[in-house]
């Protein structure tokens, strides 16, 4: 009688060395800062792993150039390999898509429009727009240009832009559109300042006479930002204790897309989410 070899115990031993490389291959990633490499017994120590299977589990990973080792130390440090995958990640990035579910996550979770927009200088673009579920609904659309200065989306954008940048802003002019604009430019740099200690914008109807709206930026792999999300409502609603309640939730979905894009400055763990009001 022929008896058949079940391929399960191999399949599983493939999958826990695969998770074990994986292992050393975050730790290493994780030291990258390190600029001399991470030794074998460090390694082998911290991840409960004896050298020998060290050596075996980074040989895949050594062959592949996503680690290499120093030939005089024997120390490990992340190889071109890596950096290859990373671009490619990258470069497959685009900010509408990775943002569409947070920020329809973040209407339903508000019940209030949401938007996402770019900066091209000196205005930002609306590229997404998730519409609140009231009769009344806000006047911008999708490809609308408004000045960044009195939106809360722009202000959030301009407040982690270098300063050249924010002076090219000024110079474009800062003309009031309602008795709240901010079209001094020491009142606009104070409250740029402020953006960057609370972590988020507000328009506190600097935009449009009745309209409140928090803002907070999107940052990339560089920590460079590159676009703002926020909620806008009628000031009826969105009131100043509200304004203060929903700053922190748009801070915390400007974090998850920045996390995606490889920004440092989001930390190990988001804020909660909190339910509509």
């Amino acid at each position: 009688m022929l008896h058949t070899v079940s391929s399960q115990p191999s399949s599983r031993n493939q999958s826990s060395s695969l998770r074990r490389a994986l292992s050393v291959l975050q730790y290493v990633s994780d030291r990258a800062n390190e600029t001399r490499g991470v030794p074998l017994s460090r390694i082998a120590e911290d991840l409960k792993i004896s050298k020998s299977s060290v050596l075996r589990l980074t040989t895949p990973l050594l062959d592949t150039n996503l680690l290499i080792r120093d030939r005089q130390t024997g120390w490990f440090r992340l190889g071109h390999g890596a950096l290859r995958l990373g671009q490619a990640y990258l470069a497959s990035l685009d900010l509408r898509t990775v943002a569409a579910e947070p920020l329809r996550r973040m209407q339903r979770t508000l019940g209030e429009t949401c938007h996402l927009v770019v900066y091209e200088p000196p205005d930002v673009v609306y590229i997404d727009k998730v519409e609140n579920d009231h009769q009344v609904r806000m006047a911008s659309r999708i490809g609308n240009r408004v000045p960044a200065y009195r939106t809360a989306v722009g202000k959030a954008i301009l407040a982690w832009l270098p300063e050249e940048a924010v002076q090219a802003a000024i110079d474009r002019g800062l003309t009031p559109v309602t008795d709240r604009t901010l079209a001094d430019p020491s009142a606009l740099r104070a409250d740029l300042q402020r953006i960057r200690r609370r972590g988020y914008a507000i328009d506190d109807r600097e935009n449009e006479e009745e309209v409140r709206c928090v803002a907070a930026p999107i940052f990339d792999h560089s920590d460079e930002v590159i676009g703002a999300l926020s909620v806008s409502s009628l000031a009826s609603r969105m009131k100043p204790a509200r304004v203060r309640e929903v700053g922190p939730l748009v801070m915390r979905y400007g974090m998850e897309i920045s996390r995606v894009f490889g920004s440092m400055k989001v930390p190990a763990e988001l804020p909660a989410e909190i339910p509509r009001e």
